[in-house]
Formats: structure tokens, C-alpha cells, sequence
């Protein structure tokens, strides 16, 4: 159990492999989560009676659990009155209200937002920021007034908290893309009819993908299969590899039309977290080994990365380390980090010996600070 949820991570050997317990999965349990990468399958269930079949089937495959790498991490926005922010969110993200007050992705691939009352002043800038990107139609219809920040896009809820709000393009002028956003990544979202065309889906578009040795991500939702490069992968200078990615998004195009499978550009949607840090290198070599994350392979970026890309990329730029005002405040954005709870002791174990202080620690969370005061709390999985 990781954030609530049954969830269970099999490695795979190939895209092709792991798209064979993705076909069976949609079959077998229809209304499951599935995240098809490269290296392995994230499944996730409404609930665990469900797991046995999945169990089964990937044994049936030759693929095994390894639990230990599971994770999710979210965004926390500390305020006065949460109902006065989290409004802003809600239309930014695309988001839907919970139960518990937060906001959550409909897709279920992008970070769940919790809003906690805090009575503390912290009047300047956070240290923390998201960026957010989203078809250029999204981002019209949400009628703001023109963003500050040197590309004009960065704005903020009533409290302060921005967001680069950036327009996506069309994946090129081609009709054969026409089916594609590029929101830093290139996307598809596909809407299918049954589980037998989602499964045919999966399986052409991951024989696709391995043919053209492409790390192609591949998310399957209830009537839902979402294509996606990764961020920037689209991108020669970023993949390094000797394909045109317009050419395999052209070829998975027309093999999902003819399927009958129906694209919805609007879905299309990407967030990442940006740190503000006086010692770049120093803050991001400790949320590299507190995440588990790696570096981004080009040079002259800070981006850190999962290495199974199933949350999100993290940002990180300098701030003027005079500023000693700002970063002597706590941000009104922290993250939490929700793991299995066997591994939950080891994982705090391990970001104390990253540089870590412990603020705050009961029986299933622990709150502990970068170098730089940047808060990340650990949960363990209930």
C-alpha cells in the first residue's frame, strides 16, 4: 500500500514484455492504473482483492515484484484559508477536488495536491514553484490576465504561490501528428471504446516504440491510453538517437485510428517542480539521493529525473544567496513523499546521511529539511 493504494512495480526486460502483462492486466482488472515504461509496469488498484490475478499474470510472464522501488510524491501548499487558494489550482492544474479537501489528477499521473491551514506569516516568495503546461487552448480559455516573469507566464493564487503557466503547441503542421500536444513532452491521449481496443493499442504501439528503440511511456486509465515521450524527449538533442520522433508519433497515429481509438489533444498536460537554491550542487545532490532520482543526460540543465519516470522531473535555478531574508522563511510549499512502510525507515535513514535534519517524526511521518530548509516529509503506506 503506497498513498492508500494497492500498488505493486514488475520489472520487465523490454517495453514489448512489459506490454504483455499490460494487455492481460486491462483485460483481467479493466478499471486498474497501468504504467508502462521500459524498465517495468506500475499497477495500482481500486483495491486489493484485485491483486492475486495481476500477481498471477506477471508470474506468468517471468516478471517479478520489487516493491522496494515504489513511491509517490505530492505537493503540500500550506495557507490562512485553503478555500481561498485552492480555486487557482483546481482550474491551473485541470485538477479534481477530493474528498479530503485536496486536488487530484483526474489521469492519475501527475502529483496530488493537499492544502493545510497554517496561521504562520511568510509574506515573500517561495523557494518552490510548479510548472505547468497545457495546450494552448487550456491555457486561453482559462482567461487570466498576462503573467509576470521574464517569458510572461508565471502567475499566482491569492497567497502568493506562482506557477509558470506555459502554452503547448501541436507536435509539428502535420496531419500525421495532428493527434500530439508538446507540453515539454509529446503527448497523445486516446480514448478507447473497449478493453480489447485498449489492449491492441498497447501491444502496436509498444511494438512500435521497441522497433525504433524509443523509451516511449505508455499510461492506460479506464477508456484511456496516454502516449508520452517524456519531457523533452522529442527532442534529438535530448533522446540521442537516430530517429526523428515525428516519424514513430506519426506511425502510432495512424495505428490508433485505425484501430478506432479517438484522440482528445485537450488532456494533454505536464508538471514539474522547480527549486530555487543558493548552492545549486549541493541542494540538488541531496533531493537526487533523497528521491532516488538521476541526472538528466545533457549538459547544461539541472534537471534530476526518476529513473522509472513515474513522478515528476525536478528543476532547480540559483537564487542570490544575499537574499538571506528569503531563505531564512519557510516555504508555503513542502512535498511528501509517500513510500511502502517496510521501506520507510530505510528511506529516512538514507536522507539523513544525504545531509538531511530532522524536524519532526512520529510513527508513519517524518519531516526533515534539505540544507537549504526546503521540507520533504516522508509517509509511510497505509
Amino acid at each position: 500500500m503506497v498513498d492508500g493504494v494497492a500498488s505493486a512495480w514488475f520489472e520487465a526486460p523490454s517495453l514489448i514484455e512489459g506490454a504483455a502483462l499490460a494487455a492481460r492486466v486491462v483485460e483481467q482488472v479493466p478499471e486498474t492504473a497501468i504504467d508502462l515504461r521500459t524498465t517495468g509496469v506500475r499497477v495500482r488498484l481500486d483495491g486489493a482483492d484485485q491483486a492475486p490475478p495481476v500477481s498471477a499474470a506477471a508470474g506468468e510472464f517471468g516478471l517479478k515484484a520489487d516493491p522496494a522501488v515504489l513511491q509517490v510524491l505530492g505537493v503540500v501548499i500550506e495557507s490562512a484559508d485553503p478555500t481561498a487558494v485552492r480555486p487557482f489550482w483546481e482550474r491551473v492544474l485541470d485538477y479534481a477536488p477530493t474528498d479530503a479537501g485536496g486536488l487530484s489528477d483526474p489521469l492519475r499521473r501527475d502529483p496530488a495536491v493537499v492544502f493545510v491551514p497554517s496561521a504562520e506569516l511568510r509574506p515573500l516568495r517561495n523557494r518552490i514553484h510548479l510548472d505547468v503546461v497545457r495546450p494552448a487552448g487550456a491555457v486561453a480559455a482559462l482567461d487570466f490576465a498576462d503573467g509576470a516573469g521574464p517569458y510572461g507566464v508565471c502567475h499566482s493564487d491569492p497567497d502568493g504561490n506562482e506557477v509558470d503557466l506555459v502554452p503547448g503547441d501541436p507536435l509539428g503542421d502535420s496531419e500525421a501528428t495532428s493527434d500530439w500536444q508538446a507540453v515539454f513532452g509529446a503527448v497523445a491521449c486516446y480514448r478507447t471504446a473497449s478493453p480489447t481496443q485498449q489492449r491492441d493499442l498497447i501491444l502496436a504501439t509498444a511494438a512500435i516504440a521497441e522497433e525504433a528503440g524509443f523509451p516511449l511511456m505508455v499510461d492506460v486509465r479506464p477508456g484511456l491510453v496516454i502516449l508520452d515521450s517524456g519531457k523533452d524527449l522529442w527532442d534529438a538533442d535530448a533522446h540521442g538517437l537516430d530517429l526523428d520522433f515525428t516519424d514513430l508519433a506519426a506511425k502510432v497515429q495512424s495505428i490508433a485510428r485505425e484501430l478506432g481509438a479517438t484522440a482528445d489533444p485537450a488532456l494533454a498536460r505536464f508538471m514539474q517542480l522547480f527549486l530555487d537554491a543558493a548552492d545549486v550542487d549541493g541542494v540538488r545532490a541531496f533531493w537526487m539521493q533523497a528521491l532516488g532520482y538521476v541526472d538528466d543526460r545533457r549538459d547544461g540543465v539541472t534537471d534530476i529525473v526518476d529513473p522509472r519516470r513515474l513522478n515528476p522531473v525536478m528543476v532547480f535555478q540559483p537564487l542570490d544567496p544575499s537574499d538571506a531574508e528569503r531563505r531564512r522563511q519557510r516555504n508555503r510549499i513542502h512535498f511528501e513523499l509517500a513510500v511502502p512502510a517496510d521501506a520507510a525507515p530505510t528511506r529516512v535513514a538514507a536522507i539523513l546521511a544525504a545531509g538531511g535534519h530532522m524536524l519532526e517524526e512520529s510513527s508513519s511521518r517524518w519531516r526533515i529539511a534539505d540544507p537549504e530548509h526546503n521540507e520533504l516529509v516522508i509517509v509511510a503506506g497505509a
